[in-house]
């Protein structure tokens, strides 16, 4: 799986965490900056990675900033991304077989390392439920 990332300033650290478990799992990370943590400004970073993940150019895509809500605002006006704002493994799991969310948002000021660790394997690995949620994802595409 091919993976975009991005982040500003606050979450540039975790992303770094993130980028290595990432490549761990055997997957292929696309970074999309920021590179240090020098204060920016997250669209600079978030539209383009959401872009990729709207064209097909990755699978998924992994989105941080201080509390996880502008980077998914910025990400889900773009046609083609459900970016989903996760705080624990459920939420990440049930965004993912559920919704059919393809872009993950965290908020770097408000979660640890090992829950972030944790919701990033959460969110890897299961794909969309069939069935009685198809229904929703076409009316969420439409």
């Amino acid at each position: 799986m091919k993976v975009a990332i991005a982040c500003d300033h606050r979450g540039y650290a975790i992303k770094q965490k993130i980028t290595a478990q990432i490549a761990d799992r055997g997957h292929e990370v696309v970074d999309f900056g920021t590179d240090g943590p020098k204060p920016c400004d997250y669209p600079d970073f978030a539209v383009p990675a959401a872009r990729a993940v709207a064209l097909g150019q990755v699978d998924r895509g992994i989105l941080i900033d201080g509390s996880g809500i502008g980077v998914s605002i910025i990400a889900n006006k773009l046609p083609g991304v459900r970016a989903a704002i996760c705080h624990d493994e459920l939420t990440a799991e049930i965004s993912r077989r559920h919704n059919d969310a393809n872009v993950l948002c965290f908020a770097a000021d408000l979660l640890g390392d090992e829950l972030i660790r944790r919701i990033t394997d959460a969110r890897l690995v299961p794909p969309l439920e069939q069935g009685r949620h198809s229904s929703r994802e076409e009316r969420l595409a439409a």
